[in-house]
């Protein structure tokens, strides 16, 4: 059983505790969800997880703000039980932060429907030629006085193809007018817009809904604005902010589960007339994976307890959280495979399973290299600023 003693650690209110035994519940009863089809696999966990109230978290009440701990532990006990429950959870969240943090109350109509499963979200900010550098990219939603004319293309956009709406960035300036990312806004897309097209479904490692998105002549109306013009940036950034630790947290529940399943093979499995877990070896591999699964807790729920305490920003927190929790995950998950032997490659096992799909983790959302580069300029600006 994974170590819950995390949960007394100060960061912690009761209402977490809660929900922690809550989620913990739920999972046992309905997962590992059945996997042969991937969009209808995506679908009902949807469904079920807003039939079950947990969809309210995924946005922030009117008023208030994203309780980031409970994102967080949400996304850790189901990555724990089945990635493609977390992906569900995540893409709801991600798909609607914007709207949820920068909708008007017409806008945020849409939440009713992804909150209680009704609405599958998306959220469009890559392109085939800008990843982590979104100040670069090509699509654009020119005005022309009436409506909004979005050509372009986004590409591995989760939930793309299943999803019914999407929140997509595009460039409404020119260069000239407004270069870099001054220029981006963000807009609501409902997926049966004219001129929308679904140009790819993209294959990953660990199935998941995802896809290459085109736009071409697709009008849009002055309502579909997300907060202000030239604010597309800004949106995806705080949207990011929240969730950026929240991949940590994946990352973690991914973690958890290879070395609750390590040791378990490690007590039944027998070597030289012994259990496995006798050899020094074997016992500092375990303890090695346990330090890096406690440290990289600190890291997450230190960014997400910031951000509740009504920081402004935790880029340098989520940076922080969301390198080292994927990178020593990635690490943790290679050991269970190791100590798995020849049944940790086994298709279809959950240690083959993990090491798919802890992969995806330390490249979307900001690559690793992109988060040390986050940290480094970060921790330069807080020395400048005299530590404040």
């Amino acid at each position: 059983m994974a170590d819950s003693s995390f949960l007394n650690w100060p960061f912690f209110e009761p209402k977490h505790r809660e929900l922690a035994a809550r989620v913990e519940a739920w999972c046992q009863q309905h997962l590992p969800a059945d996997h042969h089809n991937t969009d209808r696999a995506c679908q009902a966990l949807v469904q079920s997880l807003g039939i079950a109230g947990f969809l309210e978290y995924t946005g922030a009440k009117t008023g208030e703000s994203m309780d980031v701990r409970t994102l967080c532990l949400m996304r850790e006990t189901l990555a724990r039980y089945d990635g493609l429950a977390d992906f569900a959870f995540a893409m709801q969240g991600l798909g609607t932060g914007a709207i949820s943090l920068f909708g008007t109350p017409e806008q945020q109509a849409w939440l009713d429907k992804t909150r209680h499963g009704q609405a599958i979200a998306g959220f469009a900010l890559t392109e085939p030629a800008s990843g982590s550098d979104v100040a670069s990219m090509t699509t654009t939603a020119h005005w022309d006085g009436e409506q909004f004319i979005l050509n372009g293309e986004k590409t591995y956009i989760s939930n793309g193809g299943i999803a019914n709406i999407y929140v997509v960035f595009a460039r409404t300036e020119s260069p000239e007018q407004a270069a870099g990312a001054r220029g981006i806004s963000a807009l609501i897309l409902p997926a049966d817009s004219t001129g929308l097209e679904i140009v790819e479904r993209i294959e990953t490692l660990a199935p998941h809904p995802l896809a290459r998105l085109r736009f071409n002549q697709l009008r849009l109306p002055a309502t579909s604005l997300l907060g202000k013009r030239g604010e597309g940036f800004k949106i995806a950034m705080s949207v990011l902010d929240v969730f950026r630790s929240t991949v940590g947290a994946a990352a973690l529940g991914f973690a958890r589960r290879a070395l609750d399943e390590t040791l378990a093979r490690s007590q039944q499995r027998e070597l030289f007339g012994a259990p496995l877990f006798d050899l020094q070896m074997v016992q500092g591999h375990l303890a090695d994976m346990a330090l890096n699964i406690d440290a990289a807790a600190l890291l997450i729920y230190r960014a997400a307890w910031t951000k509740d305490q009504g920081a402004a920003r935790v880029t340098r927190e989520a940076a922080m959280a969301k390198l080292f929790a994927t990178e020593t995950a990635q690490q943790v998950i290679d050991m269970a495979v190791q100590l798995h032997g020849g049944d940790g490659l086994r298709k279809g096992g959950i240690i083959e399973s993990l090491y798919r799909e802890i992969r995806a983790l330390r490249i979307y959302e900001g690559a690793s290299d992109v988060q040390k580069t986050v940290i480094a300029r970060q921790t330069l600006l807080n020395f400048e600023q005299g530590g404040s």
